[in-house]
């Protein structure tokens, strides 16, 4: 089979002239990752898809947003779901920067206190969190100063 043969059928997710690639998303959180990045409300064109084969994880998934582009801070954000994503910025259909996602030192706004007795399970408050683990992550509350662990993790 001819190399070009071999990258046809590798090719289960159309290209894209300009925009951003997120690969390497684990499937089971794929639509999190959507919605932590608000990509339900956008009006650019976005192909994704899931349970793709990987070499690396057995099973992947991508999304590729045309003419969008993310701040590193909406980028780190997808860590806390999914540490091993990779992010590939396109122009013109060729991969001009490439970016590793990374959990930030703190996080605000996405996640849910794993307290229910924390004052923004209770009332119109932010969630501010200090990362004070990032593998397993562990998050610390600003208000409560309770710890929210990676598996009690509720994204918002």
């Amino acid at each position: 089979m001819s190399d070009k043969i071999k990258k046809k059928l590798k090719l289960k997710v159309s290209a894209i002239s300009e925009g951003t690639v997120i690969d390497h998303i684990p499937s089971e959180v794929l639509f999190e990752v959507i919605s932590i990045l608000e990509l339900d409300k956008t009006t650019n064109m976005i192909t994704f898809g899931a349970n793709l084969d990987s070499e690396k994880q057995g099973r992947k998934a991508i999304i590729k947003v045309s003419n969008q582009f993310f701040a590193n801070d909406d980028i780190n954000r997808i860590a806390l779901i999914a540490p091993n994503a990779k992010l590939n910025i396109i122009r013109d259909y060729e991969v001009v920067e490439k970016k590793v996602v990374e959990v930030p030192d703190q996080v605000i706004g996405i996640v849910k206190c794993f307290n229910p007795k924390c004052i923004t399970n209770n009332e119109e408050v932010l969630t501010s969190f200090k990362v004070v683990q990032k593998s397993p992550l562990a998050l610390k509350c600003k208000y409560c100063e309770k710890i929210t662990h990676e598996h009690q993790m509720v994204i918002k």
